[in-house]
């Protein structure tokens, strides 16, 4: 592929809220772009609006009406002379059709191409992609299927098997099934929330593999076409599929098979088209020692900021420059250096995990030696109701494994959030960091379910 034009970017629109629409803001400074924030009127008084050049109210407080309002989001850009508009993670970071409009309008979509995004959106299209790119795929289908052949790919492959929505992501649309009697009155189910979940009733079956760990691999891809792994995850602490605890480089996979991981998500992203930051993930059986592509995030992770603390690398300025035209000015994977691990820290009830927002009224940070905080709360901030209660991430940095995991307990022990109402996964996160299975690295996906969570 030729070398693309370049385009200056002179001012971005974050059509995005909390940590990471500060995470952008501040990079943008860095790169000498002016910035917009968006923002409801929930949002207000948010971190991001305070951090940018110029903000502008996008609606009511429920997203529908406001970060997930497409008109809206482009009128913003349009007063405000935006260049190019930036989406984040989550809302509308990968849909196509808001990517689609939003080059439509002249502007700059920092993110891939909206034909990448709606082809790796849909699942079972990604798996057909990798399996004709020999990306290993975890045995099941690769494409709409009835319930006949349902069964039959079941009897095939042995259960248990899990069917998922094609369209879903984030751990949403799935259910495991035991046996033929249970998929039979599942598949049904599976095939309406799909639909009420995500407008596509297309479910697809996949060997169910009973405690694989999730590792996910970094990449990052400019327009000439050159794609780079800059380092991989482990993501295997997770509550009902929703990621707890990231740690960077994964602790469980040895040399040649990261090799083989590096170069499978390289194939993939190539086979895809893929321009910018993004992630691809796999599940890695133990047992085996086999890997299978599940899926590609296309947008920057959550828990970008664990590879960007091994590698050096700054991931989301790179996607600004990848937007630019610019291109990678290195080959090969970056050096890893020591060990990572991210937390999130949310606004949740500790027992029952549901959402415990409010005011902020006591906060205490934590800092020292190869601490991160990336958040957008502070001292007099109420969290509202409405969103995601994500509070912060918690990033922590070490030479060696067990350092990490000292650090990351005194990083937990040091932290105070407090207010009416509000509660947090704190102690949570200190269970979790002193569970034999996670010290050893023998946690894997289903840990926290055996543990009763």
């Amino acid at each position: 592929m030729s070398a693309q034009p370049k385009r200056e970017i002179k001012k971005v629109l974050i059509a995005n809220r909390g940590e990471i629409a500060v995470r952008a803001i501040r990079t943008c400074k860095e790169l000498g772009i002016k910035t917009v924030a968006v923002y409801s009127e929930a949002d207000k008084d948010s971190l991001h609006v305070m951090l940018a050049d110029e903000a502008v109210c996008i609606g009511p407080p429920p997203p529908s009406e406001s970060y997930l309002n497409i008109p809206n989001i482009l009128s913003a850009a349009e007063i405000t002379g935006a260049d190019a508009v930036y989406p984040g993670y989550g809302f509308l970071s990968e849909n196509p059709k808001f990517a689609e409009i939003v080059e439509a309008n002249g502007l700059i979509f920092i993110g891939p191409r909206p034909e990448t995004l709606r082809l790796i959106g849909n699942k079972v299209k990604a798996k057909q992609v990798a399996k004709r790119a020999g990306v290993p795929t975890v045995p099941g289908s690769t494409r709409k299927i009835s319930l006949e052949e349902a069964l039959d790919i079941a009897y095939d492959i042995g259960y248990p098997v899990i069917l998922k929505a094609a369209a879903g992501g984030g751990g949403r649309g799935m259910r495991v099934v035991y046996s033929e009697k249970e998929l039979r009155e599942k598949f049904p189910l599976a095939r309406s929330e799909a639909k009420a979940a995500f407008g596509d009733d297309t479910v697809y079956l996949e060997k169910f593999l009973l405690n694989p760990k999730h590792i996910e691999v970094q990449i990052l891809a400019d327009k000439s076409g050159k794609v780079v792994p800059i380092s991989d995850r482990e993501c295997s602490i997770q509550r009902r599929h929703q990621k707890v605890i990231e740690e960077a480089p994964s602790p469980s996979i040895d040399g040649e098979t990261r090799k083989k991981l590096y170069e499978a998500a390289v194939r993939f992203a190539e086979a895809v088209g893929y321009e910018g930051a993004g992630t691809v993930e796999f599940l890695y059986d133990t047992k085996s020692g086999e890997f299978y592509f599940i899926e590609m995030n296309g947008r920057i992770q959550v828990e970008h900021p664990v590879t960007e603390m091994v590698t050096g690398v700054d991931l989301v300025k790179w996607q600004f420059l990848i937007a630019m035209g610019e291109e990678l000015p290195f080959e090969e994977p970056p050096p890893i250096n020591g060990f990572a691990l991210e937390m999130r820290i949310n606004a949740e009830d500790p027992v029952t995990f549901a959402p415990a927002p409010g005011p902020i009224e006591r906060l205490i940070l934590p800092g020292g030696f190869g601490v991160r905080v990336d958040t957008h709360v502070y001292q007099g901030y109420r969290v509202p109701p409405y969103y995601d209660s994500l509070l912060a991430k918690f990033i922590v940095h070490a030479a060696d494994r067990d350092e990490l995991i000292r650090r990351a307990l005194r990083v937990v022990e040091e932290t105070v959030i407090e207010g009416k109402g509000l509660k947090t996964n704190l102690e949570f996160h200190k269970f979790i960091l002193q569970t034999k299975e996670f010290r050893e690295a023998k946690h894997h996906v289903k840990l926290l379910e055996e543990l009763g969570y």
